[in-house]
């Protein structure tokens, strides 16, 4: 696949929608906070939020060599027909209270990286792991302090680390995100760090996630020790089921397979916000959303409240289920056994959520007719990209039979 398109005009940021907007859902939003807090604590919890996010605006950083989004999107009226791609990356950063959850390790890396690709209809929610160990075209990355990296080729989570060497997490982002675009050839519109205390924090606000344990699974390394049947995880518990990849009850140790479990727990997890009703629950919204704005680190769009408020809102349908999850299809590398490479139908993905389509579809043949076929206007097919995996939120089962 084509690693970058010549010749692309810079993207540029959106124009705000017309202010009113923002005053009516605001007032819309103070209100209901209102009734159940009075205005003296709606106002207090909102400060708080708010401050909670550290926001860093990368797009200088990025450059203007990048892949044309399908269109420029607008979480201040997130119902106006436009897609988003959101890269999620989980950071195993080893400082401060992190360091207390992982050990103290120098330097940063990505654990998880996944690609949300939200329609432009606020129907379908698709979530994209990316291997770790997948080998890729790492490209010069700029970062804060003015140095630039060297582009070359590796393992896909080293463009977090070489990023990082600035010691900025959102200096790492800007990597990662140049690393998916040249690669995907998908625009990434913005980005979300989490690290483990963040982790932690959002699953223990929830009061833990359910999940079905199949069989017993140990891993000292990452301090996991859970017996076969129905748990409730806390935050911990959680972190260190999603970072196990060796020991025992774990499959053969890959990647893939730990990827497949945080796919697992991330099912759980939305059928847990479903079952929680966090949009009527007004005190138990803002715990959640407390946790979530805590140890995070975001692109300027999602960082203000009301706009993180309205794309959440126009998604309430999607939450009840049209969610997929999917590692990209891959295969093992032929220079390194050890390492693997996106594969054919990963293009087919990409090409499709770059197009706005279901990333489990591919096009179909067009019909003969008298004159030439339209690429642009590919049709779905029923039949899926082979070779996905992808499993739904209401594919999970969080109880045991």
């Amino acid at each position: 696949m084509p690693s970058r398109h010549a010749a692309r005009p810079r993207v540029a940021r959106h124009a705000r929608r017309p202010e009113s907007h923002r005053v009516a859902r605001g007032i819309a939003l103070a209100v209901t906070a209102a009734l159940g807090f009075g205005f003296a604590g709606t106002a207090a919890a909102y400060t708080r939020l708010q401050t909670n996010i550290e926001s860093v605006d990368v797009t200088a950083l990025l450059g203007d060599d990048r892949p044309t989004p399908t269109a420029t999107p607008d979480p201040d009226d997130p119902a106006a027909g436009q897609p988003l791609n959101i890269l999620l990356i989980g950071s195993d950063v080893r400082e401060g209270e992190n360091a207390d959850i992982g050990g103290e390790v120098e330097g940063m890396r990505s654990d998880t990286t996944i690609v949300m690709h939200v329609s432009a209809d606020r129907s379908r929610v698709e979530l994209v792991s990316i291997p770790r160990d997948t080998l890729v075209d790492i490209p010069a990355c700029m970062r804060s302090d003015g140095t630039t990296s060297r582009p070359q080729r590796g393992q896909f989570n080293a463009a977090f680390s070489i990023g990082s060497e600035s010691g900025e997490v959102s200096d790492a982002a800007v990597c990662t995100i140049r690393t998916v675009e040249e690669n995907t050839g998908v625009f990434i519109h913005d980005y979300v760090v989490i690290d483990f205390a963040g982790f932690i924090r959002m699953v223990d606000a929830l009061g833990g996630v359910p999940m079905c344990i199949p069989n017993d699974m140990r891993s000292a390394k990452a301090g996991l020790d859970l017996t076969a049947g129905t748990h409730v995880l806390d935050g911990a518990t959680a972190l260190a089921f999603a970072r196990a990849r060796t020991g025992e009850g774990l499959g053969d140790g890959s990647d893939i397979g730990r990827l497949g479990r945080q796919q697992e727990l991330l099912g759980a997890t939305v059928q847990t916000v479903q079952s929680k009703n966090l949009l009527t629950d007004v005190p138990e919204l803002l715990r959640f959303l407390n946790a979530a704005t805590s140890s995070i680190t975001v692109s300027p769009d999602l960082a203000s409240i009301p706009d993180m408020s309205g794309l959440a809102f126009s998604l309430r349908g999607t939450l009840s289920g049209n969610i997929a999850f999917m590692t990209i299809p891959i295969a093992a590398a032929p220079s390194d056994p050890n390492r693997v490479v996106m594969t054919a139908d990963a293009e087919q993905v990409w090409s499709n959520i770059s197009a706005d389509l279901p990333a489990l579809t591919r096009p179909e043949p067009a019909a003969p007719t008298d004159g030439p076929a339209d690429p642009a206007q590919p049709t779905p097919a029923d039949e899926p990209t082979p070779g996905q995996d992808a499993i739904t939120a209401d594919d999970v089962s969080t109880a045991c039979a």
